[in-house]
């Protein structure tokens, strides 16, 4: 029992540490300029192709030194990722910011379809075999099974949240996207680059993204083009569950979400007597979304509100 109760939960903490790099992006995007950012699953999937495209230029010339293989093509993938990111913003999003919100959320799901659409192209529909980018170890802990690569996600997910979390907190550029969250009027009268500091949440985010979806590809060892849809709506969900706006909100939100969706999936087969099995473990997920939307659509730890906030709405 005890060797089952902690499979279970390194397996939870490992999904939701991919989940909670994800739903950042929503939240931040969501925080600086009220939208859904419907086309931040497909950085995810991104992450996991532009690592392909990197591993396949840098082979060559590492002279088999894998860990240094894989470790640059780790941040270029997400750097390539995050600076796609700052153009889709520029082309899509930035000329309707003036537009009514539900102007940039429907056109987030047109970039979402064609970058979906556009790697099927390029790449091929077909699932695809993706190397590990950690040790795949395995060793006993407290009777339940753990591997090396499920502490590395985690403790690579934990050292980008804190690095989030000092970036957005402790730097000017950080102050400068808080400023302009609570309110964008306020903060050009105060001369700040408003363009530049929303450019700035389009890196990060995708950045976040494109490393969340390298780990979870290499953690399940397999990349499709569609991965980001489903794993996109659970990070979605997670930024609600948690308080869509809030960044804490996002991290605990995931976790939560993960621990749900594993204890649920562990728990289905034995309560139903085999006739429901894992294959229905999305149900938890969105099961979970409508409840909290009926129920406290503000999310865990809500959301801070503004007087530009209620504006927001009133246009919409």
């Amino acid at each position: 029992m005890l060797g089952t109760l902690v499979q279970q939960t390194f397996n939870a903490v490992t999904i939701g540490a991919i989940y909670a790099l994800i739903a950042l992006g929503y939240t931040m995007v969501y925080g600086i300029l009220r939208m859904i950012n419907f086309a931040h699953g497909e950085m995810f999937m991104l992450g996991a192709y532009f690592a392909f495209v990197v591993l396949a230029m840098l082979s060559p010339f590492t002279g088999g030194a894998e860990a240094l293989l894989f470790t640059v093509t780790f941040f270029a993938a997400a750097a390539g990722v995050g600076i796609l990111g700052i153009g889709i913003e520029r082309v899509a999003y930035r000329p309707l910011r003036r537009s009514t919100r539900l102007a940039p959320m429907l056109s987030s799901l047109g970039v979402s379809l064609v970058l979906q659409t556009g790697t099927q192209l390029l790449a091929g529909p077909q699932p695809r075999a993706f190397p590990s980018f950690l040790p795949n170890h395995r060793f006993e802990l407290f009777g339940g099974s753990v591997t090396t690569a499920q502490i590395g996600i985690v403790v690579i997910a934990l050292a980008l949240m804190v690095g989030l979390d000092l970036l957005v907190n402790r730097t000017r550029s950080g102050i400068l996207v808080r400023a302009v969250s609570e309110s964008r009027t306020t903060a050009q009268l105060l001369g700040i680059d408003v363009d530049r500091a929303i450019a700035f949440i389009f890196l990060v985010g995708p950045v976040l993204g494109a490393a969340g979806g390298i780990l979870y590809a290499g953690y399940y060892g397999i990349a499709t083009p569609t991965m980001g849809v489903a794993v996109g709506l659970k990070a979605f969900t997670a930024a609600i569950l948690g308080g869509i706006g809030s960044i804490h909100g996002a991290v605990l939100g995931s976790f939560v979400l993960a621990a749900v969706e594993v204890a649920g999936t562990a728990l289905l087969p034995i309560l139903s007597g085999g006739t429901l099995g894992t294959e229905y473990r999305d149900v938890f997920a969105f099961a979970i979304l409508i409840l909290v939307l009926v129920f406290k659509p503000a999310g865990i730890l809500g959301e801070p509100v503004s007087e530009e906030t209620f504006v927001y709405k009133r246009e919409f």
